[in-house]
């Protein structure tokens, strides 16, 4: 990926399963099912803690309460896998 696309918006459609919608108009879904949380992201193992995902406005992507956030990068790359809109193309 050539440049970073920051999440602007983040949904819990499932148990470990999130929509996230990025600034240039992308939106896909990611599905964490299967991932073994450890470390930091250990709270994420309880589907109830994975469902508190929010958007952290000063650090631009998802993260959760206890400060575990997520590269955009990878979210982008990930939504794009299983995306629902695909963003502008810039003529």
């Amino acid at each position: 990926m050539d440049k970073l696309v920051a999440p602007i918006g983040v949904e819990v459609i499932g148990d470990y399963k999130l929509r996230v919608t990025f600034k240039d108009g992308l939106v896909g879904d990611i599905d964490f099912t299967g991932r073994h949380w450890r470390g930091v992201s250990e709270p994420l193992a309880d589907p109830a803690f994975f469902a508190q995902a929010r958007i952290d406005p000063e650090i631009r992507t998802v993260a959760w309460p206890n400060g575990f956030d997520m590269a955009p990068e990878t979210l982008y790359e990930r939504a794009c896998e299983h995306q629902l809109s695909r963003p502008p193309i810039n003529v």
